[in-house]
């Protein structure tokens, strides 16, 4: 009995609110620190220069645990019958996090260990289903909370929007003969119907992202969603740079500085995540309070 106790009280603290923040804090510091350091690419016998095999892989791990971590942390909201925002959400969102891990192991084999064009590749079907799924999430997320958006506000959503899907026209419009021909003629279609998907997607969740934290400022739960934001905005970051340096770049090989917000993203879902758990319990705690008084 003793035993089976510390078991759950080891466990509780393990995934306690503290620990999470502290977890995703210093996963985000080592992952800078690691792209920092660790990013130059180094010349090669044929004259060509390109980053090492182990720094590669490197970064996966650090973006596929930050997002496995993400899933973990967001299905136990759907688990827990007192989440605020709603199981519903929390569901999505998870099996949207874990995709984004599995979508990232292919991506990751497919570049490093089978050495190919990883885009388009199998990865590329469970980065859609994040996409699908995580906008979904977000979008029931808003449509529980009663919005009180003033004009100046909605101003403020239009013109992200329009700065956003701007910036993402200009860097899906390659230049005629910029960047030399990629993909063999049957992926040419697949991997342009890719692109603009993820174009349209990025810009969906920046006006989300922005409108949740409108629709969550000064709640109980406002901070939760504030991280869920900022996890929006960092995947945008990232997802605009990687589209930036494959249209623009001749020969890109990923592994830049600016794709470590792939791994912020991650880490702040985690977060935002735990800080809803949290939130909602003491939320539950002080109903049962009053109910007792």
């Amino acid at each position: 009995m003793s035993s089976t106790y510390d078991k759950s009280q080891g466990s509780k603290s393990l995934f306690s609110t503290q620990n999470v923040i502290l977890t995703g804090v210093g996963w985000a510091i080592l992952a800078l620190l690691y792209f920092l350091l660790f990013s130059a690419k180094t010349p090669n016998a044929n004259g060509t220069e390109s980053r090492a095999e182990w720094y590669l892989i490197g970064t996966n791990i650090f973006e596929a645990l930050a997002y496995l971590w993400a899933g973990i942390l967001c299905l136990r909201n759907w688990r827990s019958q007192q989440i605020v925002s709603g199981r519903n959400v929390w569901l999505c969102i998870g099996i949207g996090m874990l995709s984004y891990f599995l979508g990232g192991i292919f991506f990751g084999y497919t570049e490093i260990v089978l050495k190919e064009e990883p885009f388009p590749s199998i990865g590329d079907v469970f980065f859609v289903i994040t996409y699908l799924l995580l906008g979904w999430g977000m979008i029931l997320a808003v449509a529980s909370k009663r919005l009180h958006v003033e004009i100046s506000q909605w101003i403020i959503v239009l013109a992200i929007g329009v700065l956003g899907s701007t910036l993402a026209w200009l860097i899906s419009n390659q230049p005629q003969g910029a960047v030399p021909e990629q993909y063999p003629p049957h992926l040419e279609v697949v991997a342009s119907a890719l692109n603009w998907f993820y174009v349209v997607s990025d810009v969906l969740l920046l006006i989300i992202a922005t409108t949740l934290l409108l629709a969550f400022w000064g709640g109980r739960v406002s901070l939760s969603w504030r991280m869920i934001a900022a996890a929006a905005f960092s995947l945008y970051i990232a997802d605009m740079w990687f589209k930036y340096a494959t249209n623009w770049i001749p020969n890109y090989q990923s592994g830049d500085i600016l794709e470590v917000f792939w791994v912020w993203s991650g880490v702040l879902f985690g977060m935002g995540a735990a800080l809803e758990y949290d939130a909602s319990l003491n939320r539950s705690r002080r109903e049962r309070g009053k109910k007792r008084a």
